[in-house]
Order: structure tokens, then C-alpha cells, then sequence
């Protein structure tokens, strides 16, 4: 008999705890079985506590030893113990504060969820966010209850670690202090065989702070870029947050097997090992890129998400989202803003937007939740870092440094609400952000249309929102939508230049006197006035405007606006691929023509010129065929697309061969943005070279080259080319390298032809070094065949499907968070065809019916099977 559906929690439902925790001392025992975990904890009451009196204390998987209370021990008869947790009666607590000691055992060796303690390759190993403490130890582990740690670890290992300061050592043990007050989900701890790269750093008040990555033995040298990108980060939180670091050591740590991408333990980082170690021979440019940003948004927490948390997991934006805006405006300062701007909008597209039109909607705050770890969502990150880019521009920069302000000296220390970030922007700009508060409480992406009309001397403009049905919302109310736009003639000069204009209403309307911006900008009246919407992608809403292809190519050619500029071209490809899946209509040499223009405009970023270059994913086709009323095809998208890459080439080949040959870096390696964005054109150009000029240059590159971005784009040329030596070789070369592996594992999925790429898949999986317990490995395999060949994954013979959903069920016996975040593959499918779609909903169903199935996988599969 299958267990009852776990229950909802609902944000509406939030109490305040009835105890608060004011000191704990932890001792750490160290076994790979049977770690001892002794707790002392000071609890005092919660003069502001809703709940009922009763002492709750989180705990799953721990073995209770012995407890006690103010020194007397407690039986059986003294508190009710659950599969969840334990519970101390009130009638049984002390009046006035008390302390609780409790010792437990736990086997970190056979805890292959990685949550709580936990061994990666024989080091120790702590994930706490969200609900993992409790699996160390019983503890309120909940994020509004905060407290002091100090931390004792015993081990025969040589490296002992865990939050804030060391304060005492000796052989064997080690003892840690934390200053700051902390909810339990930042908890850390680390031992094992670990060195360290070191460095040092001195805050803008001139205190010193130690710095080291540890990594395993033979890793120290691949730590330079990340303890750069620390220092850097450091310095850009003081300069533009006037945020000091507050501790005097600052560790991170890289571990093989982990969840995530990263974790901000105060003091205490701890990193997929992915995002940590690079060297030039095995990393690309793509990974010192994540290293950066990711480094940064691990710090700036510190701030956003430590010194002031959430108070309940319903308030997860409030830290990923501030924290993920604050990276992007650190990834901006640090390479091209324009660049960094359009990949934003390509990850929000191509993952928050699909999460908006689907079953998976949800608020950026959610009112409920079943399993926490299900909300890591990009609309709880990306979205959530949107609305605070809307913030930023709707206030300015000045407002926004000075609400900023306000907020760290009013709740630092506290863990807050959505409500008291906001009232803190009222109290200082003076604005009543009542409205501005639905992009937190409304699931969905806004459509914004715009239609406009010339009468002489003045265009008029009628700007129109439209927020659709989501899952449990079918109506909402009018969102604020801050639209930045600018006014072109068909010449490219700009008669209107950025202005912001906020809709807030159903409909806005805009009166603009072209004959007077034309006699300022001292040119003749225009006969067509060309509008630049949206600029900087403004606002996270799907723009529909009626821009003629004319239109498009004046704004690809002139637009001053360097995103809209790229947007106009993506369209145009985007309406190109369209019209040849319906009518089989070639490709019109205008579009070619203007993409020869820009690439050879050699004032643009190589990098923006490389993204100018790319075509729309197969998902964004599917997408973009589905909202035309289209049912889409995977299989016809792949061909369309490949035949339009195609086509470029020929049409682009002499202007791609000029590019590759001037885009050489040079023969020294360096990861700043200057080389990256020259070898991002010359691998853009290669790619689509080897379609029509054979493998000769691919192979050329392959042999030459001297670092991972080169080599990696030639392997993945030279698989398009149906090189079948090529994977055998690289394979041979790299096989001692973990990380080098993941991307060998990935890319020859992702290039298969669509018809073999379940069978690559397949086979891979029976490779020795495929370890489907370490979600790295297991995400290069499944991610590249359900992210990276769409077209492979809905084979209509179902395979990709049943291949899924096989791996998924087999995977949630052991890391439900890691099941869980894959089965997202198949949220998309209602608007495939209906053969598609019962072979999906059979997986689903089979899935949903099998014994065991964690509430992780099983909350995900219900909403993606939704009615």
C-alpha cells in the first residue's frame, strides 16, 4: 500500500516558533558509521511564539542515544519521537530558559541523498538548505530561528572545518566559533584529506582575512581563478554595497559529489568542485565564467541570505533573488554588460518562462509547498532577481544604493519578509509599492502588446498587459511593467531617445510629437517612425509588436540599444525557421546581408557578434511554433534548423572564414573577457564552417589546440562532421580527469543525430566511468539528452521518454533532489502531438504508481501530470 500524499504547507499558515535558541555547542565524533553527534542547546521562549507551547524539534534518519533538560535526563514518557521529529510536551519544560542535550548517531557513509552530514570520497561533507540539518541532529530547524555555533569536531583526519573563526586545536580536534547568528540551514562542516590555496585580504577598514580553497591533493594547482574572483568579489561588495567582510577567515571548499552549484555556509563555502577547479587545459571559457559568477553570488551572500535571511522558505526570493541580481551587476562590471545582459534573457527564456507556461507555474513567493527543495527554481532565482532589476530601474540607482542602505542597518540580524524589503524602498523613495508587490504573489509572464498609428506630425502608441490563467490563479490583476523604449527612423537615427514609460494599468495611452524630435535631431520628417521596445529587456513580459521585417533589419543594423539589437535578429531568425516548418520557404538573403553587416563591425564585442550568430534553441522553435498555434515537431525543428545553419554558412562562408582566422587570441591563454570573446566568434564561425567545408579545419583546430575551449569546440565540430574516431581519442586523452569527463559524456549526446541519440545515451550509461550517484556525471548524461538533443528525447517511438523515466525512478531511491530536478524534461508536453503526449503520460503514470517513490520526485510528477 502506497503512503498517503504528503500534505501542503501554506505560507498563509506561518507561526512564529514558540522558543528561540540564544546559544548551541555541537560535538562532532567522526565515523564513517555511527558519527556521534552531541547537542547543547539553549532555548529561552518566544514572547511573539503562535504555536502551541510545545517544544518541536526537527529530526529525520537520527538515532536518539540519550536527551535531557537542564541536566535531567528525559524517558521515553517525557517526549513523543517520530519518523519527523521530537516533541516535549510544555506541561513537561521548565519555566523561564532551559538547556537541551541530546546525543545521536547518524551514518554519513550510507547518506547517499547528500543532505545533512554526509561522505563524498572519504571526506565529510555537510548540505543543510534547505531542511538538511535535521538530519544531523534534532534541532527547530527552521530559518527564522537563529543562534551562535560553536562547533568541536574529533577526527584522525588533518583538515577540520566549520563556520566562522577557528578558536582552539590539538591532535584530533578542532573547535570553531561563530559570532553571528545563523538559522540551522547554514550550518557547515568538512574534514578530509584536504590542502590549501591561500591567500590573504584586506577589508576597506584595513582588517586582514585569511583566504583558502581546499581541494583534494593534485587539485591545489586548478584554484588561481576562483581565489581571484574572491578577491574581486570582496572588493566590488565594498565599492558598490559598502559591504565589509566580517569574519577573519574565509574557506571554500570543492567536493566531488553535491546537489548544487554552490552553498554560502557562513564563513564556510562549500562548492561543487565544477564550479572551483580550472585550469586553461580543462576548462572552458563557459566554466571560468560560472567560477566567476558563481564565487560571487556564494559571497554576496554573506549579506543577502546570511547577516539578514528569510524568515520562512516562502521568502526564498528575498535572498536568491537580491543575491542573483547582485551577481549579474557583478558579472556586468566584469565583462561585457551587453553580452551578459542577452545571456540572461536567454537562460530566463529558455527556463523561468518555460516554467510560466506550464504546470510547474508558480509565484516568485509560493503559497504553498510540499517539498521545499521542488521551489529552487529559476522563477524563485532568475524571475526573483527580474523583479529586483524592475526595483532598481523604477527607483534609480540612487534610490536603490539608499533603500539598500536602510535595509542592512534596519535588519541585519533578522530574517525577514518580502514585506520588509519593500517597506524599506516606501519608507526611503516615497513610493507606494502596493501594486509592484504582485510580481511576487502572481505566477506567469505578462504578454505586453503594442500597437501604434502615425497621424502627421504625431505617432500614437496604445501599450496593453495581458496576464494569463496560471495552475491556481485564473485571474490577476494589472502588473507595474516599466517599458524602456526609444523611437528610430528607417535612416537609424534616433528621434526618441531611451525613455521609461510605466504601465500599470490594463492599457497605457502614448501621444509622441515625431515632427518636433525630428526638427531636434535636425534630420527631415521620417515617413516611418521604427519603435525600439523594451530596451535592455526592461521588464520580464513577452513582447508583442508589429514590427515588419523592414523594421527589424533597420533595428539590427541601427538600433543603439545593443539588446534590442540582438533581439531584432534573433526574431528574424525566429520568423525564418517558422516559415520554413509551415511552408517550406527558404531563407530570405536580407537576413544573411545584415548578419554580414554586424559580424564585420568590428566596434561590437566579438562576444555579442558570436550571439548575434546563434540560432534560437530547438526548444525556443517548439515554443515559438506552439504560441503560433502550431503543433510542434521535434524531428522537423531539428531539420529546419540544421538546414538554416546551413544555409548561413554558405551564404556567411567567406566572412566566417576571415573571422576565424582574425579572432586568434593568440598562443598564451588567458580566461578575460578580451580573449573569451574572440574565441566565442572563432568557434561560433567554426561550427558553422564545418558544415559546408568538411572536418579539415575542425581537425586542424582539434590538433592544435591548447586549451579546453578550442579543443572542446573542435570535438563538437568534428562530431557534427561524423568524425567516429574523434570521441575514442579525447576519451583516451582525458579519461583521469572527472571534470573533462562530464563534458565527454555530454557532448556526444548532444550531437548525436537525433534518431541514435537514445542508443548513445544508452551505451554510455554502461560505461565504467558512468557513476549515476554522482549528479555531475549523471546530469552530463541526462541533461544531454533531454536539455542538449531535444529532437533525441522525443523520439516518437517513446524511447527517450521510457529512458527517462527508468533512470528517474532508479536515481529517487538514492538522491530524491537530484530525480526530482530532472523529471522537469517532461513539463513541456501538452503541446506536443497526441501520440507524444500518451506516451509521456504513460511514463508519468508509471512513475507516480511505483512504491517508494520520494516526496521530492512524487510532488514534481503530480504537478507535471497536473489533470
Amino acid at each position: 500500500m502506497k503512503d498517503a500524499a504528503p500534505q501542503p504547507i501554506h505560507l498563509a499558515d506561518y507561526r512564529p516558533p514558540s522558543y528561540l535558541v540564544e546559544e548551541v555547542r555541537l560535538t562532532f565524533r567522526l565515523q564513517p558509521k555511527g558519527t556521534r553527534v552531541l547537542s547543547t542547546i539553549r532555548f529561552r521562549a518566544n514572547p511573539e511564539g503562535l504555536e502551541d507551547g510545545n517544544l518541536h524539534l526537527d529530526g529525520e534518519g537520527v538515532r536518539l542515544i540519550s536527551c535531557s533538560i537542564d541536566g535531567a535526563p528525559l524517558t521515553a514518557f517525557d517526549y513523543l519521537l517520530t519518523a519527523e521529529g521530537l516533541t516535549v510536551p510544555a506541561a513537561r519544560l521548565p519555566e523561564g530558559a532551559f538547556t537541551w542535550e541530546a546525543e545521536v548517531e547518524i551514518d554519513p557513509e550510507e547518506n547517499t541523498a547528500l543532505e545533512g552530514l554526509y561522505t563524498s570520497n572519504g571526506m565529510f561533507c555537510t548540505q543543510c538548505e534547505a531542511e538538511g540539518f535535521r538530519k544531523i541532529t534534532f534541532y527547530p530547524d527552521r530559518p527564522d530561528v537563529m543562534a551562535r555555533f560553536t562547533v568541536r569536531i574529533e577526527s584522525d583526519l588533518p583538515v577540520l572545518l566549520s563556520n566562522g573563526n577557528p578558536v582552539a586545536s590539538g591532535a584530533g580536534w578542532a573547535e570553531w566559533h561563530d559570532p553571528w547568528p545563523k538559522p540551522a540551514y547554514l550550518f557547515a562542516l568538512v574534514a578530509g584529506e584536504l590542502v590549501a590555496h591561500s591567500d590573504r585580504f584586506t577589508t576597506m577598514s584595513g582588517r586582514e582575512v585569511a583566504l583558502n580553497i581546499w581541494v583534494r591533493p593534485g587539485d591545489e594547482g586548478k584554484c588561481a581563478y576562483a581565489m581571484d574572483a574572491l578577491k574581486r568579489s570582496m572588493r566590488w561588495d565594498e565599492e558598490v554595497y559598502g559591504r565589509e567582510y566580517d569574519l577573519d577567515v574565509f574557506n571554500i571548499v570543492a567536493v566531488d559529489d553535491f546537489n548544487m552549484g554552490a552553498m554560502e555556509n557562513k564563513g564556510l563555502n562549500i562548492f561543487n568542485s565544477k564550479f572551483v577547479l580550472a585550469t586553461p587545459e580543462t576548462a572552458t571559457d563557459r566554466d571560468y565564467d560560472f567560477i566567476e559568477g558563481i564565487v560571487a553570488h556564494e559571497y554576496f551572500h554573506n549579506w543577502t541570505g546570511n547577516r539578514i535571511t528569510c524568515r520562512d522558505w516562502f521568502q526564498l526570493c528575498l535572498k536568491e533573488g537580491l543575491t542573483v541580481f547582485r551577481d549579474q551587476q557583478f558579472s556586468a562590471d566584469m565583462r561585457s554588460a551587453p553580452v551578459k545582459r542577452i545571456e540572461e534573457v536567454l537562460q530566463l527564456r529558455a527556463r523561468q518562462f518555460r516554467e510560466d507556461a506550464g504546470p510547474l507555474a508558480h509565484n516568485v513567493r509560493p503559497d504553498s509547498y510540499v517539498e521545499i527543495n521542488n521551489f529552487y527554481t529559476a522563477t524563485v532565482y532568475e524571475k526573483g532577481a527580474e523583479v529586483i532589476g524592475m526595483l532598481h530601474r523604477l527607483v534609480g540607482a540612487d534610490g536603490y544604493r539608499a533603500a539598500l542602505d536602510a535595509y542592512f542597518s534596519r535588519h541585519d540580524g533578522q530574517a525577514c519578509t518580502i514585506e520588509d524589503w519593500l517597506a524599506v524602498f516606501e519608507d526611503v523613495t516615497g513610493r507606494d509599492l502596493s501594486q509592484f508587490k504582485r510580481w511576487y504573489t502572481q505566477a506567469g509572464t505578462p504578454r505586453v502588446s503594442a500597437r501604434w498609428a502615425r497621424t502627421g506630425g504625431t505617432l500614437k502608441m496604445t501599450l496593453t498587459q495581458e496576464l494569463p490563467a496560471t495552475p491556481g490563479q485564473p485571474l490577476k490583476e494589472p502588473a507595474v511593467i516599466p517599458v524602456a523604449l526609444g523611437l528610430l527612423a528607417p535612416d537609424g537615427t534616433e528621434l526618441l531617445p531611451e525613455t521609461l514609460v510605466v504601465l500599470d494599468g490594463r492599457e497605457a495611452e502614448l501621444d509622441f510629437d515625431i515632427a518636433g524630435m525630428a526638427e531636434r535631431a535636425g534630420v527631415a520628417m521620417p515617413e516611418r517612425v521604427i519603435p525600439s521596445l523594451l530596451r535592455g529587456f526592461s521588464a520580464p513580459v513577452i513582447l508583442d509588436a508589429p514590427l515588419s521585417r523592414a523594421d527589424r533589419l533597420v533595428l539590427l543594423a541601427h538600433d543603439p540599444d545593443p539588446f534590442n539589437r540582438w533581439e531584432a535578429g534573433r526574431s528574424l531568425m525566429r520568423e525564418t525557421l517558422l516559415a520554413m516548418l509551415t511552408d517550406g520557404a527558404a531563407p530570405d538573403a536580407a537576413l544573411f546581408e545584415a548578419l554580414a553587416t554586424l559580424l564585420t563591425t568590428d566596434t561590437l564585442d566579438p562576444a555579442y557578434r558570436a550571439l548575434a550568430l546563434a540560432l534560437p534553441s530547438e526548444d525556443d522553435i517548439a515554443q515559438a511554433a506552439h504560441d503560433a498555434g502550431m503543433v510542434p515537431d521535434p524531428t522537423a525543428i531539428h531539420g529546419v534548423r540544421r538546414a538554416l545553419q546551413t544555409a548561413m554558412a554558405e551564404a556567411l562562408r567567406p566572412v566566417l572564414a576571415a573571422l576565424h582566422d582574425a579572432m586568434d587570441p593568440g598562443p598564451v591563454y588567458s580566461p578575460d573577457a578580451e580573449q573569451a570573446a574572440k574565441r566565442s566568434l572563432r568557434n561560433a564561425a567554426l561550427m558553422l564552417l564545418a558544415r559546408v567545408e568538411g572536418p579539415e579545419r575542425a581537425q586542424a583546430r582539434y590538433d592544435a589546440a591548447t586549451n579546453m575551449t578550442d579543443e572542446m569546440a573542435a570535438f563538437a565540430a568534428l562530431l557534427e562532421a561524423g568524425d567516429t574516431q574523434v570521441a575514442a581519442r579525447f576519451h583516451d586523452r582525458w579519461k583521469g580527469d572527472r571534470l573533462v569527463m562530464d563534458k565527454w559524456f555530454m557532448v556526444q549526446i548532444a550531437h548525436a543525430e537525433p534518431e541514435q541519440a537514445v542508443a548513445v545515451a544508452q551505451r554510455l550509461t554502461d560505461h565504467p566511468l558512468f557513476d549515476w550517484k554522482n549528479p555531475n556525471r549523471f546530469r552530463s548524461v541526462i541533461g544531454g539528452l533531454t536539455a542538449g538533443n531535444p529532437a533525441g528525447f522525443h523520439d516518437p517511438t517513446g524511447a527517450g521518454y521510457r529512458f527517462l523515466a527508468d533512470w528517474l525512478l532508479k536515481v529517487d531511491a538514492k538522491n530524491p533532489q537530484t530525480a526530482a530536478r530532472m523529471s522537469t524534461a517532461y513539463e513541456t508536453w501538452r503541446r506536443y502531438d497526441a501520440d507524444r503526449q500518451e506516451l509521456i503520460a504513460g511514463e508519468l503514470d508509471r512513475i507516480a504508481a511505483a512504491e517508494g517513490l520520494s516526496r521530492d520526485l512524487g510532488e514534481m510528477v503530480s504537478r507535471i501530470r497536473g489533470s
